[in-house]
């Protein structure tokens, strides 16, 4: 057994790595009141992450800030180990590269005490490779979120072969008392749940695209105004169980299921050809109209908020 903190008496969580990951989980430790301990070696990071900050500040406002919420309890540390000095909880979100993450996750484990957790923010790296060489590898864990994890409350909980059972438990723990909807998985696989079925969206829109059956802005107006609209509010087997009426999802499989050998998807991923590459850049930037990725960012923050908010008066 690991003599392990109280998830509710966690007050200073280290993140490693600012980015997009790392920086949405600052903004979300610092909603909850918490002292946010960040190191990420790249240059102008603490500029970067501060404007991100400030810009999602409004944000937390809205949705509840905690009584010792603020901006100002980040602390950005010059190296590794002063990031991880009185941490009672350490989150690395480094690149999505299998050695990187690796190595960083063996240096944090040679630094901090047994007892604190480590979890990674990997979007599909199995945890039995990333905690292979450390000394207390029973104390990591992959608490894999969505972008942007200061809102999207789910957090895949994947535990390696390693991992003790107390820590998986721990982890659950701590991410609901953030108000996340902590995803345990039982098994462990490539890219876990939600990426695996994401990434099946995803090779059918680049198959359209690649074969001119459609574009970018088609595919995204598609998905935003139907599938996507309903997937806020249930999953595919609910959608599909209320589309067989009465008879729910028993008669919908036999209405509809001799079409699952109709040759309408593909499986295989199409080459990333430089052309498929420009096809969708292109569409991409038609979309934005000149909008830069900040002012994106705020828009989808502002709507994502109001989802969430319609989300919650439907669901009590």
């Amino acid at each position: 057994m690991i003599n392990l903190k109280p998830p509710e008496d966690v007050s200073v969580v280290a993140l490693v790595g600012g980015g997009v990951i790392g920086g949405g989980w600052a903004i979300h430790f610092l909603r909850l009141g918490m002292e946010v301990l960040l190191y990420d070696p790249a240059p102008g990071m603490e500029a970067q992450l501060r404007r991100r900050i400030a810009q999602a500040w409004p944000f937390m406002e809205r949705i509840g800030l905690s009584k010792q919420a603020g901006t100002d309890r980040i602390r950005f540390a010059a190296t590794l180990d002063q990031a991880l000095v009185g941490a009672d909880f350490v989150l690395e979100s480094a690149s999505e590269r299998e050695e990187q993450k690796k190595s960083v996750i063996t240096a944090i484990d040679a630094l901090v005490p047994r007892q604190v957790v480590i979890a990674s923010s990997t979007s599909g790296i199995p945890m039995t490779y990333l905690q292979a060489d450390c000394r207390y590898p029973e104390r990591c864990i992959v608490a894999h979120p969505f972008n942007p994890p200061y809102l999207m409350p789910l957090v895949e909980i994947v535990p390696g072969e390693q991992t003790a059972p107390e820590v998986t438990d721990w982890a659950v723990g701590f991410f609901e008392l953030g108000g996340k909807m902590p995803l345990r998985l039982e098994k462990e696989y490539p890219a876990f749940l939600a990426n695996r079925l994401l990434e099946a969206v995803w090779r059918e829109a680049l198959h359209l695209v690649n074969d001119g059956l459609a574009t970018v802005e088609e595919i995204d107006a598609a998905m935003t105004y139907a599938p996507a609209l309903r997937w806020a509010i249930m999953g595919p087997f609910m959608i599909y169980h209320l589309a067989g009426g009465d008879g729910g999802m028993r008669h919908f499989l036999d209405h509809f299921g001799p079409a699952l050998d109709l040759p309408w998807s593909y499986m295989p991923a199409p080459e990333l050809t430089s052309e498929l590459q420009e096809k969708i850049v292109a569409g991409c930037e038609r979309m934005a109209a000149g909008r830069s990725v900040d002012e994106i960012a705020r828009q989808r923050d502002e709507c994502l908020v109001a989802v969430l908010e319609t989300l919650k008066k439907c669901r009590t």
